[in-house]
């Protein structure tokens, strides 16, 4: 009874009930977005987090508050209306989404964008499932695509593209027209110049300046960057 007042309040608010996929320190930073995101606008009801495997739980994440696994969702339909990934690797965001989405088509994937967050939002086209967080800045004409995250105090310029899962770790700086193609994973306070191109798969080592295009599945570290593949 009291899940079906708590759905009944929802809908009467205009809300939706969200559960967070991972149960660690990023899921708790994504908690925290929509915690914001509420106090701007009340928006959605934190239900609690889903992992994958109960057994791996460890003192780091966030037990009390674990809902269940993957199951849960079917075995409380009706509980939850959409969900968020807390997981930061962008090939276990692009699998798990994957899974889920072909699991539960009913539950929605929004996108959560940090009220201080600062682009064109008439120009850019944001996927289901993306996160941009607190400080990010960008320009015009973005493109990010599902399940992309772009992390704390990131700058984004005009036209650049993000492919899907794509990952952002904090400070990162994307100059205009940049393209990165799905899977990359940009280190802390790297930079990528204007116009470059970096390959599906790629990994962008943290504090690196890349000057030159980025061949899919590589990865480049330093200033300016360069291929840590040797042959």
């Amino acid at each position: 009874m009291r899940g079906l007042y708590r759905r009944k309040q929802a809908v009467l608010r205009n809300v939706k009930r969200i559960a967070i996929i991972g149960a660690g320190g990023f899921a708790r930073e994504v908690s925290w977005l929509i915690r914001d995101i509420n106090h701007h606008q009340e928006s959605f009801e934190f239900v609690g987090y889903i992992v994958s495997d109960l057994s791996r739980l460890s003192e780091r994440d966030s037990r009390d508050q674990v809902l269940g696994g993957y199951d849960w969702i079917a075995e409380n339909p009706g509980s939850i209306d959409a969900l968020a990934i807390g997981i930061g690797t962008p090939s276990v965001r692009l699998r798990v989404a994957s899974q889920l989405e072909s699991s539960y088509p009913g539950i929605e994937w929004p996108a959560l964008v940090h009220p201080t967050a600062q682009f064109d939002r008439g120009s850019a086209k944001l996927g289901d499932g993306v996160l941009l967080c607190a400080g990010v800045i960008g320009t015009v004409n973005l493109v990010i695509a599902p399940f992309s995250m772009v992390n704390l105090a990131c700058t984004i310029g005009h036209e650049a593209r993000l492919g899907e899962g794509c990952v952002l770790n904090p400070t990162v700086n994307i100059s205009g027209g940049v393209v990165l193609e799905e899977r990359v994973l940009v280190g802390t306070g790297a930079q990528i110049l204007q116009y470059v191109h970096v390959g599906a798969g790629a990994t962008v080592g943290a504090g690196a300046v890349v000057t030159k295009d980025v061949s899919p599945g590589d990865t480049v570290v330093g200033i300016p960057a360069k291929s840590t593949n040797r042959t």
